[in-house]
């Protein structure tokens, strides 16, 4: 897909972070861009930023853990603008389960799924049979990590595995258009290759009422300030890959097709190379030509 003036974009966790970013460099290749996210008051602020712009965008309260919520977005979108031609399932929280795994409640694995997961799931099924139907070409983007899609940190086991499973569906709806000739471009987005400055480290302390945790914490919620604050204890300095940066990468591999989308630094990584080899070669060989 690479002309994107004049068409749709919808962007999940669109109010901050990564999707901000993305929504506001849709905008500047003449998108028409949907917004959708949990929090109204920062996605009224992000619309209207975009807005005064000149931008045309439209925001949609979303929770993409609810299947309905996600159904409305599509409903919102295709009343306001006709079509829908990008998706990005990008929303995404981190759990702020304590312990180890085995420590973990149902409840830490219950939110963490129900957004990082389920949130991909339904934005597949609410828009991607209405995208088949309008017979244009389009593009599905999913916002996987390398802390899971690559390789897990052993410290964030929900998180981890819900980008893994990420990474897992977008390769499975990648082989599944292709083998019905579809039009539709799917690509797994990889934000890096540095830590972001996001209000992902904080999610954790917005957490839903219904997926709390009976049990108070015994340590407090990781936040950006108390990250960084170890990262120095232990001597580093906090680097950050700007989420501009991550936009623009995304733009990039949209535009050339790419189901991997990684910084540039990161194309010819042989542990990506070899994953890419091993899920994708049986269903798609012509992407591998992409790595290569």
């Amino acid at each position: 897909m690479r002309e994107f003036a004049g068409r749709v974009a919808v962007v999940t966790g669109g109010a901050g972070g990564v999707g901000q970013a993305l929504g506001a460099r849709f905008a500047v290749e003449g998108m028409k861009v949907v917004l959708a996210d949990v929090f109204p008051e920062p996605l009224e602020q992000a619309v209207a930023g975009l807005r005064a712009e000149g931008h045309d965008v439209t925001g949609v309260v979303t929770d993409v853990s609810d299947f309905a919520s996600v159904e409305h977005l599509a409903d919102e979108a295709y009343a306001t603008y006709g079509a829908v031609h990008v998706l990005c399932n990008n929303a995404g929280v981190g759990a702020g389960a304590e312990g180890k795994i085995w420590d973990h409640t149902v409840n830490d694995w219950g939110w963490g799924l129900a957004v990082n997961l389920w949130g991909v799931i339904h934005g597949i099924k609410a828009f991607v049979p209405r995208m088949l139907a309008g017979g244009d070409e389009g593009h599905v983007m999913n916002t996987s990590s390398g802390n899971g899609g690559v390789a897990p940190l052993t410290s964030t086991a929900i998180y981890a595995t819900t980008k893994a499973a990420v990474t897992t569906v977008t390769e499975v709806l990648y082989g599944q258009l292709k083998a019905v000739d579809s039009r539709i471009g799917v690509s797994v987005l990889y934000p890096g290759p540095k830590v972001l400055r996001t209000g992902l480290l904080g999610s954790s302390s917005k957490r839903p009422e219904a997926w709390a945790n009976e049990q108070p914490r015994v340590t407090p919620y990781t936040t950006i300030e108390s990250f960084e604050a170890r990262m120095r204890a232990a001597g580093i300095e906090p680097d950050y890959t700007p989420v501009e940066a991550v936009a623009d990468e995304a733009i990039a591999g949209i535009r050339e097709g790419r189901f991997w989308i990684l910084p540039a630094s990161e194309r010819t990584d042989r542990t990506i190379r070899a994953r890419a080899e091993s899920m994708l070669e049986r269903s798609a060989p012509t992407y591998l030509e992409d790595l290569r």
